[in-house]
């Protein structure tokens, strides 16, 4: 598979684990997604552009670096959402932007329902955030919204990913790299990663 990049920091691994776990209760859930979000962060925003600049520091002038694009940060919602603050932590100018696509649990395809974008795009590079990437009809879609906004370059930042949600993201926006913690073996029947964490917005909002 090209354009994927899985993780291999310690950390995340570790805490995908507690994430995993049945027995982790939501709020330490929630913390966990927000702290891998902002490891896996660290790992998609390596090739953001920077200019050089002159810094003052209690003992000399010297260079340093400034952040030249407009980051916008697009959880879809409602698993998405807490993601967000992981990275907002790391890039605190970054906008957000809410897309709420469900998934139809009969047909397993993703169903726009609330689009607040702008009529002309304000970023310049986009991270969908999504825990799971599993049938990737979701995030293909959302990819799709953000491309008719005119965003140029987009990547998908995903805690646990399955093939079939990588291929068919692939298969159709294969200029979208995508980040994950980890990559599982296959859909069940119902469309669920296995092994997986079960549904990622039950378990963050309690209401499993």
């Amino acid at each position: 598979m090209s354009n994927i990049y899985i993780s291999s920091h310690p950390l995340v691994a570790h805490k995908l684990s507690k994430l995993r776990n049945k027995d982790t209760e939501p709020k330490k859930f929630r913390e966990l997604v927000r702290e891998i979000s902002g490891l896996l962060a660290y790992e998609a925003t390596a090739d953001l552009k920077v200019q050089t600049i002159e810094v003052q520091t209690p003992l000399k002038l010297t260079h340093g670096a400034d952040l030249t694009e407009k980051i916008g940060l697009v959880p879809i919602l409602r698993a998405g959402l807490g993601m967000v603050e992981g990275i907002w932590e790391l890039m605190p100018s970054s906008e957000v932007w809410h897309i709420g696509i469900y998934r139809d649990e009969k047909t397993l395809k993703p169903v726009e329902y609330y689009n607040k974008l702008p009529t002309e795009p304000t970023v310049s590079v986009c991270l969908i955030l999504d825990p799971m990437l599993a049938t990737g009809g979701s995030a293909v879609a959302t990819v799709g919204v953000l491309k008719k906004w005119g965003v140029k370059r987009i990547k998908f930042v995903g805690l646990i990913g399955a093939p079939e949600g990588v291929a068919n993201m692939q298969r159709n926006h294969p200029d979208v790299p995508i980040f994950l913690g980890a990559l599982d073996e296959h859909l069940n029947e119902n469309g669920y990663i296995v092994p997986g964490l079960g549904d990622a917005g039950d378990r963050q909002f309690g209401t499993a």
